[in-house]
């Protein structure tokens, strides 16, 4: 069995996608199709950039405090350089993003991502 199991992720997971196609249908409603993708690409980012972070979590397999720690701060490095490659890619590529849709999208992403903390790891 895993030192850490990865229930909290796969939920916050699950509630970032729900929150990208809530804001994409207002930010479809508001500014057309660019809108809504625009909302899909921000929260996808975030998305993503979680699912590496759990990738690097689920890698981990020492108990030790100080393995622990190097490994929390390498999903951490990994999380944040996803999001930035990825919203470069996006910014570079994409000509007719539009902006609010996208970065608020991107933004209520992370913040949910922030939520992982207080989802109950329950062992079935």
């Amino acid at each position: 069995m895993p030192a850490l199991s990865l229930r909290p992720l796969r939920v916050v997971i699950l509630w970032q996608a729900i929150a990208t196609v809530m804001l994409a249908v207002p930010s479809g409603w508001l500014a057309g199709l660019h809108g809504a993708i625009s909302a899909v690409l921000g929260g996808l980012v975030g998305i993503l950039a979680a699912s590496a972070f759990a990738l690097m979590v689920s890698l981990h397999k020492d108990s030790s405090a100080m393995s622990t720690l190097v490994s929390a701060l390498k999903a951490e490095a990994v999380k944040i350089t996803t999001m930035i490659a990825l919203l470069l890619l996006v910014l570079a590529t994409y000509e007719e993003v539009v902006m609010t849709g996208f970065i608020g999208s991107f933004i209520i992403s992370v913040m949910i991502l922030g939520m992982a903390f207080f989802v109950r790891d329950t062992q079935s």
